[in-house]
């Protein structure tokens, strides 16, 4: 090689690599350039209804003026209902809301088809975002509404969700949370046997499987027993925030060994620690909803409130969080992919359920994101990955894996 080939050589190598890559790049064009997708938001109980219309530019963090706005080109909608009484008669109220929220998200398609389509595949997300649409991915979030049954399953996959998650706030039929409520914190020790056989269900439908809000046993069990690989659609890293929501350089490692990703949220709590004046500030509110004022959890006691008055409670609550910023939000990429690499992170807001960090509020400022990561040396490709290519690749596998299992049950 002659020496000034090799000097060219070097200096493009240089240039890969550095932060002075940052000055020669335009967040807009990357942003732009990227297939922008954000793997787990959550609607209003009145999505689709009057000021909540998916096409008013309203109140919501989510919506299409905003995520028109923010060149976000896909969005995982979550299909959710918080923990109620295991009975029939909670599982019931429970499923009709869930069932509420699955028919609103497919609404927003049929209503407004130049500006949305409903996304059941990888190519359904491409060819969207190829069209100028807003792809949207239903997601499945809490298998509570489910009760003891694995037939929902199948009616929801059928309907269009291609994402799901086990549990919430409380442990359910399916599994235990890592942050449970008012019952034993170990139920299930992981998955019941119904969570397990739910497993190889979700692999033949070809439907994401959501590791987010498991227990660390139960996150291994899923791993042992998926044949796809799976995501943590909306999670952070204890290696910042030792938070019971938060996974482990462990859990890090086998998710990427499964050739998984995990999905780093903009969730405050999750990303910086509280200061000194936090515990009391919450004790007093507690105070003022007539709740011991001591707690192991700031929502201790919570499900005991007047229907009333827990939505304003939890705001109350909420207020008090530590405020992130994207910076802290980009802090807890770095540290994911610096223990497992670019090609098994991605990101999500967890937006109309408290998340939101200060530089990304709604999804009309996501670019701020892709600047903030193109200030900190990111090339063009790994924002790619980060923002859609790494959730699309696992979807894809699980599209694989599906049809192949679908193939060898019907010899």
């Amino acid at each position: 090689m002659s020496r000034s080939l090799f000097a060219a050589s070097a200096l493009v190598a240089l240039l890969a690599t550095s932060p002075t890559l940052a000055q020669a790049l335009d967040p807009q064009a990357v942003h732009k350039h990227a297939l922008v997708l954000d793997s787990h938001a959550d609607i209003p109980t009145d999505f689709g209804q009057g000021g909540h219309d998916a096409a008013v530019d309203g109140d919501t963090q989510v919506d299409l003026p905003k995520l028109e706005r923010g060149g976000v080109d896909a969005v995982v909608l979550a299909v959710f209902t918080p923990q109620g009484p295991r009975t029939p008669e909670g599982y019931a109220k429970a499923k009709a809301e869930t069932d509420a929220k699955l028919a609103a998200i497919r609404d927003v398609a049929q209503r407004y088809p130049a500006r949305a389509q409903l996304a059941l595949s990888t190519a359904d997300v491409e060819a969207a975002a190829k069209t100028g649409r807003r792809a949207l991915i239903i997601g499945f979030l809490n298998a509570y509404p489910f009760g003891p049954s694995l037939d929902p399953i199948d009616q929801y996959y059928a309907a269009g969700v291609r994402t799901f998650g086990f549990v919430h706030a409380g442990n359910n039929d399916y599994a235990d949370s890592s942050r449970p409520s008012g019952e034993p914190r170990v139920e299930w020790k992981g998955l019941s046997p119904l969570g397990k056989a739910a497993v190889p269900k979700l692999n033949r439908l070809g439907v994401i499987i959501d590791v987010s809000q498991l227990t660390p046993d139960g996150v291994a069990q899923v791993l042992a027993l998926s044949k796809s690989p799976v995501i943590a659609s909306h999670s952070g890293v204890k290696g910042v925030i030792d938070a019971p929501r938060n996974l482990s350089d462990a859990e890090l490692d086998a998710i990427k060994a499964k050739g998984g990703v995990v999905q780093i949220v903009a969730f405050s709590s999750y990303l910086v620690k509280p200061g000194p004046d936090y515990a009391p500030a919450i004790s007093a509110v507690r105070q003022r909803y007539g709740l011991p004022a001591a707690f192991a959890k700031p929502n201790d006691g919570a499900e005991t409130l007047p229907e009333d008055k827990k939505k304003p409670y939890h705001d109350d609550i909420a207020a008090l969080a530590p405020k992130a910023s994207v910076k802290d939000l980009v802090d807890s990429i770095d540290y994911a992919v610096k223990r497992i690499g670019i090609d098994h992170v991605g990101i999500a807001s967890d937006f109309n359920h408290g998340g939101g960090v200060a530089g990304w509020t709604n999804e009309a400022e996501a670019g701020n994101v892709t600047a903030e990561l193109v200030r900190r040396g990111y090339s063009e490709t790994d924002i790619d990955k980060l923002w859609g290519g790494n959730f699309l690749r696992v979807f894809r596998q699980v599209e694989v894996v599906s049809a192949t299992l679908r193939k060898q049950a019907a010899k």
